[in-house]
């Protein structure tokens, strides 16, 4: 089944999603190649692309980073600012809805980040697109998932279609060694709550980049 991954979709998927639930996307924690890759940074601005319900603009903000969260529905955002409200973060979040396969954010960031996040474009063009966000010497942080031929891995706790995948090349490839330095590129399986309690398995690519000029 091919996915649009558009405004409808995602605002359909949000609305079906319970916070509180085990493998509800709303209740998620961050990442936690978040804390391992960003933890030493010094702080600056940051953007969230793709933020869903905020776990990671949340870490974020709460370790001193200047974070606009951008994503494009609004029930996400909604369930984002509840959680941010809940935390009373002493560094507010700038929460955007926007369609990140045309929004322009009219600057560059120390950080850009996207874990999970798939818009109405091909997967690595979108990677592309957000790449050209991080400011010289900034940092690019890419959380997906991992495409493994015969993989049953789960996304959201749900099967995550083929087009939502990218394999580590795919991604390294991307990234040019005259304007990036790779400082990570790995791949990850990792045990998570699934929707009915159970555990599954998470198959991720992590790449984290350095922007040279």
């Amino acid at each position: 089944m091919t996915h649009s991954f558009d405004k409808a979709y995602w605002q359909q998927r949000w609305h079906q999603a319970h916070g509180g639930r085990p493998g509800s996307m709303a209740g998620n924690p961050p990442h936690p190649y978040l804390a391992r890759e960003i933890g030493a940074l010094a702080p600056g601005t940051a953007l969230d692309a793709g933020c869903g319900a905020g776990a990671e603009a949340l870490w974020l903000a709460s370790h001193g980073w200047q974070v606009t969260a951008a994503d494009i529905s609004a029930d996400a955002l909604a369930r984002a600012a509840d959680r941010a409200a809940a935390s009373r973060l002493s560094q507010p979040v700038r929460w955007v809805e926007a369609d990140l396969t045309v929004w322009e954010p009219g600057l560059r960031f120390d950080l850009v980040t996207t874990h999970y996040a798939h818009p109405a474009m091909p997967q690595l063009a979108f990677y592309q697109r957000v790449s050209t966000w991080v400011a010289p010497r900034g940092t690019l942080l890419i959380v997906g998932h991992l495409h493994t031929p015969g993989s049953t891995g789960h996304g959201h706790g749900h099967h995550h279609p083929a087009e939502a995948t990218v394999t580590l090349a795919d991604i390294t490839g991307g990234l040019g060694p005259a304007e990036w330095e790779i400082v990570t590129a790995e791949e990850h399986q990792r045990p998570v709550p699934g929707p009915a309690g159970q555990t599954v398995t998470l198959h991720d690519v992590v790449v984290r980049a350095t922007r040279r000029r």
